[in-house]
């Protein structure tokens, strides 16, 4: 049984002062939660403030990006071995916002993939299509082409982990959230796509979750679907009472 994955994107947010101010809220009231996972994403200057605040906690510490290089004359870069040692447990590639302010291709998202792997990370490849491209039926189309390029030459040995984020661009910020059923749909065809590059036990056990505009009222309906595996907020994740309540979707 895949256990749900709910993951705070903090994105450019929250300074070190907020960030603990936000988990003495927060901590509380997730603190009886069990049978699901949490990940927290913060800015790179505070993933080691959040890590010394989520000890004992169980809640995954998360990067948002990396570079797909050991180490080198990258200025302003980090390695998936410096975010392995601080403690990371997975790393976020691929996002929209990434492919489309710091122009991130397939090829790029594919070496950091690897390089995440190889650091014993955990990647969340981000895959989606825009709204003109919905529009006009390609939905399918663009998220295949995505997933084999991301995923070729990418061998996922039983020890190694994987986890697919469909974020619908046109839906990512905009208040737009694609219906239950029409991210059960894709959900549904990106884990036949796994079976086919891969097999079907190993398609079993990757988990993937949506993102795009998840707020407390419509995650109930979103997790009520059986290919949906969790969740990936950006905007409602940075209100601690509010992620909280996502967290808590099956409880309230």
């Amino acid at each position: 049984m895949r256990i749900p994955l709910i993951i705070a994107n903090w994105k450019m947010n929250k300074t070190d002062t907020r960030v603990r101010r936000y988990m003495e809220d927060f901590l509380p009231l997730v603190k009886e939660i069990a049978n699901r996972e949490i990940a927290i994403a913060p800015p790179f200057v505070s993933l080691i403030t959040l890590r010394n605040l989520i000890v004992g906690t169980g809640i995954k510490l998360c990067g948002q990006n990396m570079h797909w290089e050991y180490e080198g004359a990258y200025t302003g870069e980090i390695s998936g071995t410096m975010l392995s040692e601080i403690g990371c447990s997975y790393v976020i590639l691929g996002h929209s916002e990434r492919r489309e302010f710091f122009g991130e291709t397939d090829e790029r998202v594919q070496k950091k993939l690897q390089a995440a792997i190889s650091a014993g990370l955990t990647p969340i490849l981000c895959i989606g299509e825009k709204d003109f491209e919905r529009d006009a039926e390609r939905t399918f189309i663009v998220v295949e082409y995505q997933l084999r390029k991301a995923l070729g030459g990418i061998n996922l040995a039983p020890s190694r982990h994987l986890v697919i984020a469909y974020e619908p661009v046109w839906a990512i910020g905009t208040g737009r959230t694609a219906k239950p059923e029409q991210a059960n749909e894709v959900h549904i065809f990106i884990r036949e796509l796994l079976e086919n590059i891969y097999n079907p036990d190993l398609a079993s056990k990757i988990r993937i979750i949506y993102g795009g505009s998840v707020t407390p009222d419509n995650i109930g309906p979103l997790m009520s679907k059986e290919e949906i595996d969790g969740v990936l907020v950006g905007g409602a994740s940075l209100d601690a009472e509010k992620f909280s309540r996502i967290v808590r979707f099956h409880i309230e």
